[in-house]
């Protein structure tokens, strides 16, 4: 992506964010929707230029844990990262957490079928209609309906060998 894709967006002293490109105010709820929609931003100091993207992402994360939708960053979680800051590690773990992440997001659709199947195993409604479709198709195995149709099908095949039975004895 060229450097003019990029949104830039403009923090000012009172917090507010301006967003160059739309020529108006954003929340961080409007940068939240940017991130969801992929477009690549980066947001501004306005004052120094400086890139404070890493900051307001991190405070929409901060957020996000706050509003109690479930948690992504558990407290032991977060612990074990604040360990890893200043450790001889910490750039091998940045890099093991983008790539798992990455990883994670290749093969998302296929964990969510596996989950989707954990859970419909574990659904006791789903494992009894599973059982109930079993039992039916054993049930139509031995139904009359079906020794009908083996029945038809020996005496359309018996006249058959009755005529060659009635032509060897001829012959």
């Amino acid at each position: 992506m060229k450097e003019t894709d990029v949104r830039i967006l403009r923090k000012y002293t009172n917090r507010r964010l301006y967003d160059t490109s739309r020529s108006c105010y954003v929340t961080l709820e409007d940068v939240k929707q940017l991130v969801l929609n992929g477009e690549q931003f980066q947001v501004q100091d306005s004052k120094t230029g400086n890139d404070l993207t890493r900051n307001i992402l991190l405070q929409i994360i901060s957020e996000q844990e706050a509003e109690g939708h479930g948690t992504l960053l558990t407290n032991q979680v977060l612990q074990q990262l604040i360990r890893f800051y200043g450790d001889s590690m910490q750039g091998m773990m940045s890099q093991y957490l983008e790539q798992s992440i990455a990883a994670f997001l290749e093969h998302q659709d296929r964990i969510r079928e596996q989950m989707q199947t954990m859970i419909g195993a574990a659904n006791p409604l789903t494992m009894m209609n599973r059982i109930a479709d079993q039992n039916m198709a054993v049930w139509n195995m031995f139904s009359p309906r079906n020794e009908g149709a083996k029945d038809e099908s020996k005496q359309e095949s018996k006249p058959e060998s009755g005529d060659d039975e009635e032509k060897s004895k001829k012959g």
